[in-house]
C-alpha cells in the first residue's frame, strides 16, 4: 500500500467515578466513555525509516521524536511484529493537548490500527502489555468507536447499552488542566462506582442518568483551570443542552443536545462572546463507524 489514513476520534468521558487507588499509585475508574466525529488524522506512506511529522491548527509544540506517543506506538507495533520496514507518518492534529478527551491515547491507537494494516501484520489487541505501556487510555482508544465502561486503570473494558442518537458541544477554555497534577489534587480516592447504565433510554432519559453521575476529577481541575465553571455555565445557559460534564481530567467540558443539529447552534452560541476557546459540535459515534 502507498498511503493510509485513519481518524482518531476524540474520547470523551460523560462520566468519571475515582473508585480507589493501586499500590503502584494508579488509580482505579468506573467511566462511561464514547467517542465522537472530531478527532486528529493519521497518514502512513513508504519510507526507509520511522519518521513523524506533525500538521495542523494544534502542531504547535508537539514533538515528533519519541516524546510523542504515536512514535512510540509505532515502535512498539514493530517490536512486537517483528517487523523491519520503515514509515513515514503525518500526525494532522486538530484536539487540543492536555484537554481530557484522549489526544495523544486516540493518536497512539490510531497509529497501531493503520500501521498494522500498512505493514500487513495482525493488529495488537487491547489487552497486549505493548499497548498497555503506552498508557491506561490506549486500550479504550484501540477499542474505538464503540461507547465503553472503562474499569480498572483503564484496560477493563466491557461495551456499553445502547445509546440514543444523540450529539455533543465541545468546549475548552485553552488552559491546560495536566492529569497528574488534576489526580494529585483529588482530596477523596475512594468513591462509589456508576449506577447501572439502562438499556432503551432516549437522549432525556440519558440526561437524567448522567446527571445523577459524577465526574470526580471536576473539584480539582477546577481549582488548577477556574474557566472551567464558567464554561459549564455557559453550556447550562442553553436550552438545548440537556447535561453538562467535565471529560476526563479536563479541561474540556461537553454539553449533550439531541442531534447535530442542536450542537451546531449550541456551539454557534458559545462562541459569540468566548473569543479564545476551543468551540466543536460532535456527533457520538456508533458501534461499526467507520474511522
Amino acid at each position: 500500500m502507498s498511503r493510509l489514513t485513519t481518524t482518531a476520534p476524540a474520547k470523551i468521558n460523560l462520566t468519571l467515578h475515582v473508585t480507589g487507588r493501586r499500590d503502584d499509585g494508579y488509580h482505579l475508574l468506573d467511566s462511561l466513555v464514547v467517542f465522537v466525529d472530531q478527532g486528529d488524522r493519521i497518514t502512513v506512506t513508504p519510507s526507509p525509516e520511522l519518521r513523524l511529522t506533525v500538521t495542523g491548527p494544534f502542531a504547535a509544540g508537539v514533538p515528533v521524536d519519541d516524546g510523542n506517543l504515536v512514535m512510540r506506538a509505532a515502535r512498539a507495533l514493530a517490536k512486537a511484529r517483528d517487523v523491519d520496514r520503515g514509515a513515514a507518518i503525518v500526525l494532522d492534529k486538530h484536539l487540543p493537548h492536555a484537554a481530557g478527551i484522549g489526544g495523544g491515547s486516540a493518536d497512539a491507537a490510531a497509529t497501531l490500527r493503520v500501521l498494522a494494516a500498512f505493514w500487513n501484520v495482525a493488529p495488537l489487541p487491547g489487552d497486549h502489555p505493548a499497548v498497555l505501556a503506552l498508557g491506561a487510555d490506549v486500550p479504550a482508544c484501540l477499542a474505538a468507536p464503540a461507547p465503553l465502561r472503562m474499569g480498572g486503570v483503564g484496560e477493563l473494558l466491557q461495551p456499553a447499552p445502547a445509546l440514543p442518537d444523540c450529539a455533543l458541544v465541545l468546549v475548552n477554555p485553552r488552559h491546560d488542566t495536566p492529569t497528574p497534577a488534576v489526580f494529585k489534587a483529588l482530596e477523596c480516592r475512594d468513591n462509589p462506582g456508576m449506577k447501572a447504565l439502562p438499556d432503551g433510554m432516549d437522549v432525556d432519559g440519558l440526561a437524567a442518568w448522567l446527571n445523577q453521575q459524577r465526574n470526580d476529577l471536576l473539584a480539582p481541575a477546577r481549582v488548577i483551570a477556574p474557566q472551567i465553571d464558567a464554561v459549564l455555565d455557559r453550556l447550562r445557559s442553553l436550552p438545548a443542552v440537556k447535561a453538562v460534564g467535565l471529560s476526563g481530567s479536563g479541561a474540556t467540558c461537553w454539553g449533550l443536545v439531541a442531534d447535530m443539529a442542536s450542537a451546531r447552534q449550541a456551539a454557534r452560541a458559545v462562541q459569540i462572546g468566548s473569543s479564545g476557546w476551543w468551540v466543536a459540535p460532535a456527533g457520538v459515534l456508533r458501534a461499526g463507524a467507520v474511522l
